[in-house]
């Protein structure tokens, strides 16, 4: 028999989500292009290359890492840009990306130097990062004229196709003070400097008149977590932004039991029951890509109501406190994110972290399966 376990994948969420990021974007006015990257990183943060090709279908372009993601999204059928958002790691990459034309993130000296070296028409656009402020990838801002020069004539002696800038926001979901600065940073630098720019990631598309306060008549953003249904903001949820859930981690009760007072539950008796308590154990656990690190409290829907996780998660189970739901026994329908359940961001904030975590996190073992556009 399949262990109950479920991650059912929502490819009109995806559509609805695109479509109401740029349309986000687009409302503040003053820019007279604006383009979206769809991120499609960690295997589309869980939710399957396939599925994202086909939902993020009225995207420009998609945004990744890894190469040979890159080129399946090309078997695939993708045929807009695809952007390498780490770039390459070793001059034989090259020929892949010319061959697929696949463009790149340019963030080092050592990179360029590898282009220059290849000394061959590449076809492809590379757009150079700055380090405004992140301070991980990226030129720093005395040597970034430099790099962008060499790269313009990289551009002018047939290598490349395009050369455009690009940066990275730090703290855009909780500190626009300190994006301003960035964004002041950016625009300093590369004042006079030709190509497309892109700078905005989830947080920044959503931030109201962030995007449009970019001098660029051509502008890329970068959307990831949004895409997905989950919010880019701690404390604020996906709903109200607009967003709908595109993945729901579903399962069943396996066990359940009455427990008298004083009993205590799981590995490190990390809860003890002070009434008679009635606990129901779900297929679920941290090897699924559960958060091993959730609370007690933690939301939980069983058989379409909300109740709570009790306990230490297990590797491969959770318990759950079943007295809001007395009629429920096993084979009962358990959500642990999603459609009918707690938001991701709800599970992710219980457990100290983020939902792109537990996204990305959701491990080989649970099965997907995809439920496509209606009509």
């Amino acid at each position: 028999m399949t262990r109950p376990i479920l991650a059912t994948v929502h490819t009109d969420a995806l559509v609805r989500n695109l479509s109401r990021t740029t349309r986000e974007v687009a409302s503040g006015g003053g820019v007279r292009r604006i383009r979206t990257w769809a991120v499609v990183k960690a295997y589309a943060y869980g939710h399957g290359l396939e599925v994202a090709v086909s939902g993020f279908a009225a995207a420009d372009g998609l945004a990744l890492l890894d190469v040979q993601e890159a080129v399946r999204c090309r078997e695939l059928g993708w045929r807009r840009p695809i952007l390498l958002l780490e770039g390459f790691f070793r001059p034989g990459d090259l020929d892949t990306l010319s061959h697929y034309r696949i463009d790149t993130v340019v963030h080092s000296r050592t990179q360029l130097e590898m282009l220059v070296a290849h000394a061959r028409p590449l076809g492809i656009a590379a757009h150079l990062m700055l380090n405004s402020g992140m301070h991980r990838l990226g030129f720093q801002p005395d040597e970034y004229r430099a790099a962008f020069e060499r790269a313009q004539r990289l551009r002018a002696a047939g290598m490349l196709a395009m050369v455009g800038k690009m940066t990275h926001f730090a703290r855009a979901d909780d500190d626009l003070v300190v994006t301003r600065r960035q964004l002041d940073c950016f625009v300093r630098i590369t004042a006079g400097l030709p190509g497309p720019v892109s700078v905005c990631n989830s947080a920044a598309a959503l931030s109201p008149g962030l995007a449009v306060s970019v001098p660029a008549a051509d502008q890329w953003i970068r959307p990831g977590i949004c895409l997905y249904g989950a919010s880019p903001y701690m404390g604020r949820d996906a709903q109200s932004l607009g967003l709908l859930p595109a993945m729901t981690l579903g399962s069943e009760l396996i066990s359940t039991h009455v427990l008298p007072a004083g009993e205590a539950i799981g590995y490190g008796h990390a809860f003890r029951t002070d009434h008679d308590m009635r606990i129901g154990i779900v297929a679920c656990g941290y090897a699924d890509g559960y958060p091993r690190h959730a609370i007690t409290g933690t939301p939980v829907t069983v058989a379409g109501v909300r109740t709570r996780l009790v306990g230490r998660v297990s590797m491969d189970m959770l318990s759950v406190d079943l007295d809001p739901v007395p009629q429920a026994e096993v084979g009962a329908s358990v959500v642990l994110w999603g459609r009918g359940g707690p938001a991701v961001d709800e599970v992710a904030w219980s457990s100290g972290t983020i939902a792109n975590d537990l996204l990305s996190g959701l491990t080989n073992r649970v099965p997907r399966r995809v439920q496509a556009l209606r009509g």
